[in-house]
């Protein structure tokens, strides 16, 4: 998997997962380190939507389209993603 939103996406996901599991629950403070670190992933993003803005792009790595997931694949309670795209 390569580094990009849907990593991010992915890594909060796992962490909700953790969070619920009742035999061995993640521990508060690292959930809390967890959505820190995946805040600031997500205010870069948006620095990085405005920047594309202004230049008149349309593309970045870090947002990159991924490839239609099967919905089979999706953790459970997740029925699919919305993908959104930036116009111009």
């Amino acid at each position: 998997m390569s580094n990009n939103i849907a990593t991010v996406r992915q890594h909060l996901l796992d962490t909700l997962a953790d969070l619920r599991n009742r035999d061995t629950p993640m521990e508060i403070d690292r959930a809390r380190a967890v959505a820190d670190v995946a805040r600031v992933l997500v205010d870069s993003a948006k620095v990085e939507v405005d920047y594309l803005k202004v230049t008149n792009q349309s593309d970045s790595e870090f947002m990159a389209a991924q490839p239609e997931e099967d919905a089979s694949a999706l953790p459970s309670g997740i029925t699919g993603i919305r993908r959104h795209i930036m116009k111009g």
